[in-house]
């Protein structure tokens, strides 16, 4: 069992399942948010500006809740290494953004629970079972009709472009990033945890981006652009981190990670509704091979570690 909030029980697994469709919708909505706002900034100042924000809307509820202290050398090496990745990845993310689009990048993610699957393997020792390595290779079919729109010729001549490159390069960084979670918790609450890998995250990217701040032209960044920084940091980052390694500790990683198999699903229905934009019938297909893995990878004995 784990600290949740300062009270210790195990949530039901109704519960845990719930907040993470809840996160899933989230993150959904981070990718076209994203996407209107990276040509307007650095990404790299776009994701410090993103943790800074977060960091200063998270601490006064930590510091309420469970007191603020420095929590030793040692576990700042262990917040530093989650937190390493997650910068990563959303770097890349933002990145990527200004090349390719939201549904690419979306359906790219489905890859990701795959690679946390082996990687909590070996680093946590997380079995995958049968029904979740059918479930793997189902999603990543799926991703791949979508993103070569279900031509064997571009498939097999593997064209894809750079914006999708660099996103599944963040991809494996992402990977980690669950299985690390659940590594170097030690029982400390699941906000603690979650405020120091913001902090150490920040830190990260004021290492990387110091030295952009002079080329930034603070005075022209939109009100809209603002207003979307704001929403990634509240909605997809504070809260998301802290319903995904909440539910990490009980589903495990590959469980948890496989919730983004919805992310197509919901992109689609996100776009449509922003825009009345359907994807094609070959985009359609691809997502419906997506889906029943979502399904299928929870499947089996629960995670005898979570």
């Amino acid at each position: 069992m784990s600290s949740v909030g300062g009270i210790d029980r195990a949530p039901s697994r109704s519960l845990v399942h719930c907040a993470m469709l809840f996160s899933a919708f989230l993150v959904s909505t981070s990718f076209t948010v994203g996407k209107a706002i990276t040509p307007t900034l650095d990404p790299v100042v776009l994701t410090l500006l993103r943790f800074l924000l977060a960091t200063g809307m998270f601490t006064p509820y930590v510091h309420h809740a469970f007191g603020l202290s420095f929590p030793g050398w040692r576990s700042v090496g262990r917040y530093s290494l989650i937190s390493g990745a997650l910068v990563g990845f959303f770097w890349l993310m933002f990145l990527s953004l200004r090349i390719t689009q939201p549904l690419n990048t979306g359906v790219i993610f489905t890859t990701v629970p795959g690679i946390s699957g082996v990687f909590s393997w070996f680093l946590v020792k997380e079995k995958l079972g049968k029904p979740r390595i059918f479930a793997l290779i189902l999603a990543m079919t799926g991703a791949l009709w979508v993103i070569f729109e279900g031509n064997l010729s571009r498939l097999l001549a593997l064209q894809l472009n750079h914006g999708d490159l660099l996103f599944f390069s963040g991809c494996l960084l992402m990977a980690l990033y669950m299985p690390l979670v659940k590594l170097f918790h030690r029982g400390e609450p699941m906000a603690v945890m979650t405020l120091w890998i913001l902090v150490t995250g920040t830190v990260w990217l004021l290492l990387f981006s110091l030295h952009r701040f002079p080329a930034v032209s603070w005075a022209t960044i939109p009100s809209s652009t603002w207003l979307g920084i704001a929403y990634l940091a509240l909605f997809t980052t504070i809260i998301t981190f802290f319903i995904s390694q909440w539910a990490t500790l009980h589903l495990g990683p590959t469980r948890v990670m496989a919730y983004s198999y919805l992310y197509p699903p919901l992109l689609v229905l996100i776009e449509w509704g922003l825009h009345r934009h359907f994807p094609p019938p070959s985009t359609l297909i691809g997502i419906l091979i997506i889906l029943p893995a979502m399904v299928l990878v929870q499947q089996g004995n629960a995670d005898r570690k979570s």
